[in-house]
Formats: structure tokens, sequence, C-alpha cells
């Protein structure tokens, strides 16, 4: 079993940015995959950012250069910084991680882009 717990998100005006981080109840080095998800209503899940066990990462084309996602394995968190948000960013984003081939989400947090 993997607990995680999300903090970070908010309101922000377009241009700004916040950082998302994400609390994990075991070692970092326990999981495949970890990183960040984002979903708005009536579409599906989508990968924002993952580190891979081997370290490499994955970063969607849609963030690609304003999004940074990055993990302090003393504190078994993963941060998701954003800069230059926009309101297409708007949504609630979860935390993820896969253990032993099962998925684990945070509760989601909500990130809202507006002026």
């Amino acid at each position: 079993q993997v607990q995680l717990v999300e903090s970070g998100g908010g309101l922000v005006q377009p241009g700004g940015s916040l950082r998302l981080s994400c609390a994990a109840s075991r070692s970092l080095f326990s999981f495949t995959a970890m990183g960040w998800y984002r979903q708005t209503p009536g579409k599906e899940r989508e990968l924002v950012a993952s580190i891979r066990s081997g370290g490499s990462i994955i970063v969607a084309n849609s963030v690609k250069g304003r999004f940074t996602i990055s993990r302090d394995v003393a504190k078994n968190t993963v941060y998701l910084q954003m800069n230059n948000l926009n309101p297409e960013d708007t949504a609630v984003y979860y935390c993820h991680v896969n253990l032993w081939s099962r998925d684990y989400w945070g509760q989601g947090t909500q990130v809202t882009v507006s002026s």
C-alpha cells in the first residue's frame, strides 16, 4: 500500500507559477514510475510528467519548457514546478506512482489559472 499526499494547488494569474508537492509513504526507490497527471471535466486524465525508476523523464508536449518534475528521495517527495501558467493548465492535478504493476493516486489538487 502507498499513501500519497499532495499540496500546492491554488489560484494563480496567467503567467504565474506554482509548485506542487507529493509526499509518499514509502521510499521513492520502490516505484517503477512516479509523476503527475491532470484532468478536466469531461476529459480523460492525461500525463503531465513522469520519472521512471532509471531516472528517465517524460514530459507532455503541452507543458514542455514550462513545467519541471523533480524528486527529493530523502523526503520521499516528488515535485512539479509549473511556470508561465495559462488558462489551459486549469485542472485537477493528481500524483501517481506505480508499485509492483499497480497504480496509486493522490487525492488530487485543483490548479486554476485565471485573471
